[in-house]
């Protein structure tokens, strides 16, 4: 651990780098009066190569996260034994081969990707457990389902076979400041509570919300899964 109790430099150990992570997590749980290991962490991993991985895998993290259908084709089988979760957009030429690789979906964003994913699964004997990703700002360069049409997108997954529905993702509009994103996983949270009682019988307890930015935000306001990629593996282009 780094000695002034912050972040680890870009060139500590990958063990500190997740050491850390998982510390920030449970004093984050801590703070909010949630249990101890409420919140999972996916190490997102995506543009890793799979010895960078093995080497968080040996630090105790098991629960990792692909954007691209072919990268994690050639990652997985190479440890096999870990969790892994579709967090990058699903394309419709590509369901089946993200049912077959991933055991959570976390980008469904329709009620027609809702059933490609239920038709896959079901030929193959499996349960995709799914979230539907909400595009909480608008961006038209991001994926994600209007919040308007989430009540309709859960109404059609009634009795789909092979897709179990477990709540909701998001990737709130970048903010340099970590509290910035806060109003927007508070929406997602009230957005989740609503349904939840409009909807008798929906199991809508997964939010997962939260990157290396502002996961202790997202804790606050009640993720119960986080996706941090920069944090554990260090700086590369783009957001993790």
């Amino acid at each position: 651990m780094s000695p002034s109790g912050g972040a680890p430099g870009e060139g500590a150990p990958l063990s500190e780098r997740a050491a850390w992570v998982r510390d920030r997590i449970a004093d984050a749980v801590r703070r909010s009066g949630r249990p101890a290991g409420s919140v999972k962490l996916v190490a997102v991993s995506k543009t890793r190569p799979l010895e960078r991985i093995l080497e968080v895998h040996a630090a105790g993290l098991s629960v990792f996260g692909e954007n691209y259908i072919q990268e994690a084709e050639e990652k997985i089988p190479g440890l096999p034994g870990a969790e892994w979760h579709l967090i990058g957009r699903l394309q419709g030429n590509k369901v089946r081969r993200a049912v077959a690789l991933f055991s959570w979906i976390q980008t469904a964003d329709s009620a027609r990707r809702l059933r490609e994913i239920s038709r896959c699964a079901a030929e193959s004997g499996k349960t995709a457990r799914v979230l539907i990703e909400v595009n909480l700002g608008g961006e038209g360069s991001k994926a994600g389902a209007d919040p308007g049409d989430l009540r309709a997108i859960l109404d059609a997954s009634t009795g789909l076979p092979g897709v179990r529905v477990e709540g909701f993702m998001a990737i709130p509009p970048f903010s340099v400041d970590p509290e910035g994103s806060r109003p927007h996983f508070k929406r997602l949270r009230e957005l989740r509570d609503a349904l939840a009682r409009e909807i008798p019988g929906a199991a809508l307890g997964e939010l997962s919300m939260g990157m290396s930015n502002d996961f202790e935000q997202a804790i606050g306001e009640g993720a119960t899964i986080v996706r941090v990629g920069t944090a554990i593996f260090g700086s590369r282009q783009g957001r993790g």
